[in-house]
């Protein structure tokens, strides 16, 4: 079976390679392909083709695709968690180094001096450029998720204090958090006690503007925030007024928007925080491994709006189940199979919110019993997609 798969932005065509012989990439059939594969481009506007089962976003945030309406018409999304954390990391600690000496503004004096005297110019003014060490300063980190917990390790092994808050960070990565890194359970403790601030969180409702008002109050002096995460997180009117009290030294960010440009203490990188080409192509290979697993076998990994769910196949035909988490569905799929004459080999159901995901792999010779289960699955109500994967 060939899978079509249609490609937004500009995705690494080595990762690409990835997915194999049996997929056509921007092919004829893209009109209605089975699978997108995105950076940035914004999907809240699109309507989705009837045949999209997937969308991979090659980057971590997903906040260009409609994530609750894509769940509705049971489309798994995946993102790359991981892939490009290495790079925002580099690119943190560079800005935290660039904040404490200020080279940037360094780098543009120098440049508009002229003359034959450059040197002694030079020297008679770069007194005003010292700056400060970051050994012995403390940083604040909110969110340790693989991009946040490799910022902490690396902070404390550069001088650094670390404090991290993450009320929902997992066992797994908490495992690969120095233990030199001091978790605090209130975030007002980062507010409160750190020279540096990182965030690395996803963008939702209840987090929006966590940089406000209120938050600056907390501050001490002299703050540096960094926020490479998204641009949504910061009220920028409030970020204004603190740094017109000093309570911000600066700003540094990767999202710009209008009112930030040219703005004193206030530093505008154009979103490269994680594109470096290895990160990029790093991003490519897993956005096109899940959904060349996923489309071949049913199999979910790294989605955001489903659960994994991992399944060796045995038998000869499986079936996935989008569905709605309603009591007795499991059951009832398993009575539906059984009125059948049909003998399940493997079953596995995982949900997520208000919906949940199927793996139901059948041990059947007969072909038009599995052909009448997928048509009474398609008929039901509760169940919102169905797929018949064949070994």
């Amino acid at each position: 079976m060939v899978f079509s798969v249609k490609t937004y932005n500009n995705i690494n065509q080595v990762g690409l390679k990835e997915l194999g012989n049996h997929f056509q990439i921007d092919g004829s059939l893209a009109e209605n392909p089975d699978a997108y594969i995105i950076r940035s481009q914004n999907l809240h506007d699109v309507t989705f083709p009837p045949a999209l089962k997937a969308i991979a976003r090659a980057g971590a945030g997903t906040n260009n695709i409609p994530i609750a309406s894509a769940t509705e018409q049971g489309i798994v999304v995946f993102n790359t968690p991981g892939a490009n954390a290495n790079a925002v990391k580099e690119a943190v600690l560079a800005a935290i180094l660039l904040s404490a000496r200020d080279y940037i503004s360094a780098n543009q004096w120098t440049n508009q001096l002229s003359g034959q005297d450059i040197p002694k110019q030079i020297e008679a003014g770069k007194k005003q450029f010292a700056g400060n060490k970051i050994s012995g300063k403390t940083l604040g980190v909110i969110g340790l998720g693989a991009i946040g917990a490799r910022i902490a390790n690396d902070a404390y092994r550069l001088g650094m204090k670390v404090y991290g808050y993450d009320p929902y960070v997992s066992i797994e990565t908490a495992w690969n958090i120095s233990s030199h890194v001091k978790r605090v359970a209130d975030i007002k403790t980062i507010f409160e006690s750190c020279d540096y601030i990182t965030i690395h969180v996803t963008l939702t409702d209840d987090i929006k503007e966590i940089f406000n008002k209120d938050a600056f109050k907390d501050m001490t002096k002299g703050t540096t925030i960094i926020n490479f995460a998204r641009a949504e997180l910061v009220d920028n009117t409030a970020l204004f007024d603190a740094i017109e009290t000093d309570v911000v030294k600066r700003y540094i960010t990767d999202f710009g928007t209008e009112d930030l440009l040219n703005k004193d203490h206030v530093t505008v990188f154009p979103h490269v925080g994680g594109s470096t080409q290895e990160a990029e192509l790093n991003c490519a290979i897993m956005a096109t491994q899940t959904i060349k697993r996923f489309l071949e076998t049913g199999e979910i990994t790294n989605a955001v709006n489903f659960p994994n769910v991992h399944q060796i196949q045995t038998a000869p035909y499986r079936i996935t189940l989008i569905n709605k988490n309603v009591p007795n569905i499991v059951a009832k799929i398993s009575t539906a199979v059984s009125d059948l004459g049909i003998n399940i080999d493997n079953i596995i159901n995982r949900s997520k919110g208000n919906f949940a995901y199927t793996l139901l792999d059948l041990d059947e010779d007969d072909f038009s019993k599995i052909e009448a289960l997928v048509k009474q699955f398609e008929d039901s109500d509760n169940i919102v997609r169905v797929r018949l994967i064949k070994k």
